[in-house]
């Protein structure tokens, strides 16, 4: 007797089930889209118990007939698509006639629909794939789908369903996908009766933003900065947070294709690319990127639940929004702007003023200090402004002073700049604190500027200038080094000397000169000048140690980006040392001079901007 048999129909669609049907919030995901390729302009879905008891979907759309209901819900049975041709240019939502099939064989399901031409509705119920005949139901037009009980006469699928508020934030990131796409319908999500959204169709997309990620994410659509391209059909609308408002997950990058949100790998190094040198390590931005392009220029049926695409040509795409969103971000002004903490106590309006002796006599003090010490009216202006006004300062001698920050410092400054002209002391508005931080009055304010940070940006700038200029002849640059009087010898393992064969024209380029020193041994025989504050032997051997990395597969230009990040670093003043008057004078004249002086090439931000107005209201007057 012959092994092999047919399994029956709605076996088959239960199998399916376990690739379309992960949870209840792949039920709402199917549904919703199904309700907007019927051309709904309003939707709402009422959820009870997470989705495990009851998930409906009710929309205004064109609704189907007797017929069209009874068929429906048949296996591969769709209205999208009729021939082959059809799949090279798929336009909808949905097209592969799984869903609700699918749907219908693991749960109790209830269907009503209404098309505008007819005058009643139509009703069909399902259990686990037992349908009952059409009969005719009273409802407005469009259609409504109920789902009862998922799962519930398939008990090892049913267990491991989480929790009520688990299962129910699923949904509600399927919605908020759905909603981002479509701005322009009318949504609403009800849980346990009670109206979680209700996004009017009138919104905008910031709009739409803000109430989708309300507190403590408030601040993210007033964080976002818009850009947009279209070049040979393929147009791009991206809101871009700020670095200050970045994760430390992929979960707020949401991308839409032609309106359906989808993972992409070469999508998703784009932007990460965009941000590089933006954001710290480890974190993410947060980007509501939406794509529009062909529909034969990309393949959409390559995965059930037709969440992944296969574009024809992503070398072009990733191009194209990598370059979009750069472009934008360093043409943006990305300086963090400080959070002051909210008062505690206010003796305005209605609050109650502190109670108790101690709290009585601090507001006493606090009043006398402010009659005795008067608002200034008329201030002395800020002699630090910008790039402009120091020029118009009487020039200097460019020689930076080797005081009891050392000649160390001096050479970090003489080789990576152009001297900058002197401020006379009378009109120095800016002063080191800590030996680590620069404060800078502003004309609205002060800046606090974190002079390592600044500083590594400004070298990285300046390396990249250099090692990335070409030669008169058309050949790669490469930075000026300077023999060791003493070589620096070090040992070195075997697969480190192999490493740096492998690398050797990345190091004739940063100026490196490595020479063979005996057995399992190499000395430092001469070292980039820019990097005179770095030691020499400490930096080879961490170059060494990022040459041989087996976890990463850096290309050649990543790798250099890598090295000159380090180098950077290593080059720039520390925390904790003090500068002359004169060496933070070149630091800020510096920064005017740096494409990208928000942020070091780590991520970390170098400069945070506190406005008198946010003091005042701090220190209550106004």
């Amino acid at each position: 007797m012959g092994q092999i048999i047919v399994l029956d129909q709605n076996m088959v669609n239960m199998i399916a089930a376990g690739e379309v049907i992960e949870r209840p919030a792949s039920v709402v995901k199917e549904l919703m889209e199904n309700s907007i390729d019927a051309g709904a302009t309003k939707i709402t879905v009422s959820i009870e118990d997470g989705g495990r008891k009851l998930m409906s979907v009710a929309d205004n759309g064109c609704g189907m007939d007797g017929e069209d209901l009874g068929r429906a819900f048949e296996p591969h049975t769709t209205s999208k698509i009729k021939t082959s041709k059809d799949l090279q240019g798929i336009s909808t939502l949905g097209f592969r006639g799984e869903a609700l099939a699918s749907i219908a064989s693991v749960a109790q399901v209830k269907g009503t629909s209404r098309t505008k031409e007819q005058t009643g509705a139509n009703c069909i119920e399902i259990d686990c794939g037992n349908k009952s005949s059409i009969s005719p139901a009273s409802a407005d037009y469009g259609t409504t789908i109920q789902v009862r009980d998922i799962f519930y006469k398939l008990p090892a699928r049913r267990k491991f369903l989480r929790t009520a508020n688990t299962e129910m934030g699923h949904i509600s990131e399927q919605f908020t996908r759905i909603a981002l796409s479509n701005d322009s319908l009318d949504l609403t999500l009800i849980h346990n009766g009670r109206e979680l959204y209700r996004l009017p169709d009138k919104d905008n997309l910031r709009r739409r933003i803000a109430e989708l990620f309300p507190i403590p994410s408030s601040g993210i659509s007033e964080n976002l900065i818009e850009t947009e391209s279209n070049e040979k059909g393929f147009q791009i609308l991206a809101l871009m947070g700020k670095p200050s408002i970045s994760r430390t997950s992929r979960k707020f990058q949401y991308i839409f294709l032609n309106g359906r949100f989808i993972h992409d790998k070469f999508i998703s190094h784009a932007i990460k690319e965009a941000y590089r040198g933006l954001l710290e390590p480890n974190r993410f931005p947060v980007v509501f990127l939406f794509i529009r392009m062909p529909y034969e220029d990309y393949d959409v049926n390559v995965h059930p639940t037709k969440s992944e695409v296969r574009f024809y040509n992503a070398n072009l795409v990733h191009s194209q929004i990598l370059g979009t969103l750069r472009e934008k971000l360093l043409g943006t002004d990305l300086q963090t702007q400080a959070k002051l903490p909210t008062a505690i106590n206010s003796f305005e309006g209605k609050s109650t003023p502190p109670t108790g002796h101690r709290s009585q006599a601090i507001a006493d003090a606090m009043a006398e200090f402010f009659k005795k010490h008067r608002p200034v009216q008329t201030q002395e202006q800020f002699g630090y402004k910008s790039k402009q006004h120091l020029v118009a300062l009487r020039p200097s001698t460019g020689q930076i002073t080797e005081s009891r920050t050392g000649p160390a410092t001096a050479r970090a400054f003489a080789e990576t700049s152009q001297p900058a002209p002197e401020i006379r002391p009378e009109q120095r508005k800016f002063l080191q604190i800590h030996d680590s931080f620069i404060v800078v009055q502003t004309d609205d304010g002060f800046d606090i500027i974190d002079q390592h940070a600044l500083h590594e940006r400004i070298i990285y700038e300046q390396l990249c200038r250099r090692i990335l200029h070409r030669t008169p002849d058309g050949g790669k640059s490469k930075l000026e080094s300077q023999k060791l009087l003493i070589p620096e010898s070090f040992e070195v393992t075997p697969s480190g000397a192999d490493a740096l064969k492998t690398n050797a024209e990345l190091l004739e380029r940063l100026g490196i000169e490595l020479v063979p020193f005996g057995p399992k041994t190499m000395a430092v025989q001469a070292f980039p000048t820019m990097l005179s504050k770095a030691d020499p032997l400490d930096f080879v051997q961490d170059l060494i140690d990022l040459l041989d990395r087996k976890d990463v597969n850096l290309d050649g230009e990543r790798l250099l980006d890598e090295v000159l990040n380090m180098a950077a670093c290593k080059a720039a003043i520390k925390a904790g040392q003090r500068l002359t008057m004169s060496e933070i004078e070149q630091l800020l004249f510096d920064k005017e001079n740096t494409e990208s002086a928000s942020r070091c090439p780590h991520g970390r931000p170098t400069t945070i901007k506190f406005s008198i107005s946010d003091l005042e209201k701090q220190f209550k007057r106004t």
